[in-house]
């Protein structure tokens, strides 16, 4: 483990910049958290935290009293300087590909700019298209031609260091996996890497491996894509058994007895900021060449209109049906709702006009958005039909003699 203390600012507080810092802080680095929320920050002055996600309330209690970690809404001068902001696709028109917004990335490197020195280290986290490291080098020698960085970020004498150090956890288990992962570094060049490798030494116990920059933003795109397949393959087969009038969760476990055969479980859908937009980065980059790739993106994308569809059917047996929808979050015990197919499809129920829609997310207090929530227990009572959308540990515990006289539609095989 490297012992070299180092100034660091972490731009963007979310679900991977947060755990990031706080875990730096701890291992005695010197932390400044950036976002653009002052809500944000000062719930992390005050040693507190805006999102769920186990044991992080402890760590960053444990780094803003030590002193390591403060957040501000203006980045500072530093040794190094962590990017990890979201990376979402623009919507586009039917029949358009669905592009990357760089808009995030693009606004953190403008505000770390000026306050760049030589020698620093800019290390870019968030997931992006190949060949974003490269660009943020040519903003960055666009904004600082006083620092001697080239247009291109290729100059071997950068005198300021990029690296693309892709985050490769799950929500839920973000603490644990930031420190026991591998990691891969890709660095524009050769000692950028280096330096970002001795960096992630200081808290990371697995491997890493190092490579050059668009290698690595590859790397972190393929094994979303490759997941996302996979995915789609089981959800397919889930709309085929409901046709054949197969059990799609008996049918997976025998299939699953071969010893080579490992079929993913299907849902509502597939959601997240990773899974859910990866793909369409290598799409957006190789159209013509990304058939499989596209292919599997259509399937999940269109499993919450078959889920819609079911619930209609099932809705036309009542005069005005209650639509219990439990879950808004992309998985299981989180409260995370980015791209989440649960929180589509409870939106087009509201906006279907088909029923009444009770919503529960154990994990998100009040409402979510514009979605109002309602108590576990008030929805079991009051729904005739329950639909469930995450396999929450909430909902794995219900009483089924509760469900007796529900029609229950169960997208996450809670109930099998």
């Amino acid at each position: 483990m490297s012992k070299i203390r180092q100034s660091i600012v972490v731009v963007g507080l979310g679900y991977i910049g947060l755990p990031t810092a706080s875990i730096l802080a701890t291992k005695g680095h010197q932390v400044l958290g950036v976002d653009i929320s002052e809500e944000v920050v000062a719930t992390i002055n005050s040693g507190k935290i805006h999102i769920v996600e186990p044991d992080l309330d402890v760590l960053v209690r444990s780094a803003v009293n030590s002193g390591n970690l403060k957040a501000a809404c203006a980045p500072e001068q530093a040794d190094v300087f962590i990017i990890a902001v979201p990376t979402p696709f623009r919507q586009s028109v039917p029949g358009a590909e669905k592009t990357p917004d760089l808009s995030f990335i693009d606004a953190a490197t403008k505000a770390i700019a000026p306050v760049l020195r030589e020698g620093n280290l800019v290390i870019l986290e968030s997931t992006s298209p190949v060949g974003t490291t490269e660009r943020i080098a040519a903003m960055v020698a666009e904004l600082r031609p006083d620092l001697g960085t080239s247009r291109t970020g290729a100059h071997p004498a950068l005198s300021v260091h990029f690296a693309h150090c892709p985050e490769r956890v799950l929500p839920g288990h973000i603490i644990r996996e930031l420190v026991d992962n591998d990691r891969i570094i890709g660095g524009v060049t050769r000692p950028a890497a280096e330096l970002a490798r001795d960096l992630y030494r200081s808290f990371c116990n697995g491997g890493i491996f190092l490579t050059d920059s668009k290698t690595a933003e590859m790397a972190k795109l393929v094994e979303n894509s490759s997941r996302d397949v996979n995915i789609a393959f089981a959800n397919e087969l889930s709309i085929i058994c409901d046709r054949l009038g197969i059990n799609v969760w008996e049918l997976i476990e025998l299939a699953n007895k071969h010893p080579r055969v490992n079929i993913l479980q299907p849902g509502p859908g597939v959601g997240g900021h990773c899974i859910a937009v990866d793909p369409w980065f290598i799409v957006a980059a190789a159209p013509k060449e990304a058939r499989l790739i596209r292919t599997a993106r259509e399937v999940n994308d269109a499993k919450p209109h078959w889920v819609l569809e079911r619930v209609r059917a099932k809705a036309e047996r009542f005069r005005d049906p209650v639509i219990g929808c439990l879950g808004l979050a992309f998985k299981a015990n989180i409260d995370d709702l980015r791209e989440s197919p649960a929180l589509e499809i409870t939106r087009e129920l509201i906006a279907s006009g088909i029923g009444e829609v009770m919503a529960c997310e154990p994990n998100v207090e009040h409402q979510a958005g514009e979605i109002p929530l309602y108590s576990l227990e008030e929805v079991l009572r009051e729904a005739d039909i329950l639909l469930v959308l995450v396999d929450h540990d909430e909902f794995k515990e219900i009483d089924r003699e509760l469900l007796k006289e529900k029609v229950v539609i169960d997208t996450r095989g809670v109930w099998r």
